[in-house]
């Protein structure tokens, strides 16, 4: 070998071993010590990043729910269950880290919880029956957090997903009551990350932990799991076997197994987790039925009925999902979620007034009411307000950053408002989710050549071509880019 291969093999040889010696103190660095086990583990992001990525995951997750989702709102119920979670978190190995409860307005029964915030929907609660049950189950879920588990599941990309729950829905049709439901259907699709069996067991003992240190009875942790099963299997029978829905709850609800196997290796781990001193008589079941009893009766109007209107007015059933929401709000009329697909039902029966006048009710019921504020959105957009259209759409997405129809539509809002930059900007927004979508870089192009960005408008034209040159935009974007050509030679 010559002098200069030899120097040229050393200087690989050194360069490589540079970058193992890197890769290796990023591995270092990154080693962090568990809370819970005190063991050192890989997790590639910090306690204040894990704070960080609740934040941002939390209002996606809780407005990413079947039929609007959002927060339940019952401020004394709130306040008394929140006591419950504040004393649980206070004697968990993380104790330091902020919390926030919240009940998520969901028929779907399930609870979660991120670095920051510890969530039980309507549809769970609903079919708990005392304060222990209730403690374990959000034990459980906080030692899911304590665990760092949802850290490790950020550095194995798991969370990479969000944003991508209206995948499959198609934008450029003039329906818009049908398109403001569909902006926050089938969601919800990292609200069970998917945990491994030991992760699961782990969640398991530290909410028998933490329910037994504040004086719960750790028995109660095996009916919460029935309790669960029970209102899993009842809530998908409610869906039926035909719905669409089906299959993707099937699926997302195995990821919390509730198995007799599992029961049993509670019932083992129970044995160590002695109560020192009862809270009350250790259950506290009375005073949990009656605290529950508001949300139990309007639980079963959206299981009984607005559920079923959801879905009928999915199918196009129209009048079918009429009668079954009169039949919810014969139960409850505090909800705006009823009225907010009463308003949406108009809308398809083109009664702008009776559709303006329900959503208008839904608002007052609850001016954050994210689906409503998005659904009058889309009724501002079809009768060409496009100026209070995009003041809707900015409060939908300010509630909810990743509703992506309310991204698209404020960048077809501010488009024919002439506000093209800002068209541009949410369009690219909408682009990065949906990057085949037949109809954004059209629109795109339309932008970038207002704003005067010729080679950016001959890009996207071409992207629209590529995707479909022969829709109403596509034929005009192969107008413009022929046209474009000239100018660029």
């Amino acid at each position: 070998m010559s002098q200069k291969g030899e120097n040229r093999g050393y200087k690989t040889f050194m360069f490589k071993k540079l970058l193992a010696f890197l890769f290796l103190l990023i591995l270092i660095s990154a080693c962090a010590t568990n809370p819970v086990t005190g063991k050192k583990e890989l997790v590639l992001i910090t306690e204040s990043q894990e704070i960080e990525m609740g934040k941002n995951f939390y209002p996606n997750a809780l407005w990413e729910a079947e039929g609007g989702g959002g927060e339940f709102k019952d401020p004394e119920l709130k306040k008394y269950l929140e006591s419950i979670v504040k004393r649980l978190h206070e004697n968990s190995h993380r104790s330091n880290l902020p919390i926030q409860f919240a009940i998520q307005n969901s028929s779907v029964p399930n609870a979660w919880a991120v670095p920051g915030y510890i969530v039980i929907t309507r549809g769970l609660l609903a079919n708990l029956e005392s304060e222990a049950e209730f403690a374990y189950i959000m034990g459980h879920e906080l030692g899911h957090v304590t665990a760092r588990h949802s850290a490790r599941q950020t550095t194995y990309g798991i969370l990479a997903q969000l944003g991508l729950t209206t995948a499959g829905i198609f934008l450029s049709g003039k329906d818009y009551a049908g398109l403001a439901l569909e902006a926050g259907s089938i969601g919800g699709t990292l609200l069970l990350l998917k945990y491994s069996r030991q992760d699961e067991l782990e969640a398991d003992r530290l909410g028998l932990e933490y329910m037994t240190k504040i004086g719960y009875r750790p028995e109660n942790a095996i009916q919460a799991h029935k309790n669960l099963e029970i209102s899993v299997n009842n809530y998908l029978k409610e869906i039926g076997k035909e719905s669409r829905e089906r299959g993707f709850f099937e699926d997302l609800l195995s990821t919390h197994p509730r198995s007799s196997i599992r029961i049993e290796e509670l019932k083992s781990i129970s044995e160590q987790y002695p109560v020192r001193s009862l809270y009350g008589d250790g259950t506290n079941r009375d005073i949990f039925l009656k605290m529950n009893e508001r949300l139990r009766s309007i639980n079963r109007a959206y299981i009984q009925h607005y559920d079923k209107a959801y879905r009928l007015f999915r199918e196009n059933k129209i009048n079918d999902a009429d009668k079954e929401l009169d039949l919810a709000l014969g139960i409850d009329q505090t909800q705006p979620a009823f009225y907010t697909l009463k308003g949406l039902i108009y809308m398809k029966r083109g009664l702008n007034d009776m559709a303006e006048k329900y959503l208008k009710i839904a608002l007052d019921l609850d001016s954050e009411y994210q689906p409503a504020i998005r659904a009058m959105g889309f009724f501002r957009y079809s009768q060409k307000s496009y100026f209070d259209a995009i003041r809707q759409f900015e409060k939908a997405i300010k509630l909810y950053p990743n509703d992506m129809v309310s991204h698209y539509f404020a960048g077809l809002s501010n488009y024919e408002a002439g506000n093209y930059r800002r068209a541009k900007d949410y369009f690219i927004a909408f682009a990065n989710v949906f990057p085949k979508h037949e109809e954004v870089y059209g629109y795109l192009g339309f932008c970038y050549e207002k704003l005067g960005d010729i080679q950016m408008a001959y890009k996207a034209y071409s992207q629209q071509i590529n995707i479909n040159p022969n829709n109403e935009i596509g034929k005009k974007s192969r107008e413009r880019i022929i046209y474009l050509q000239k100018i660029i030679r």
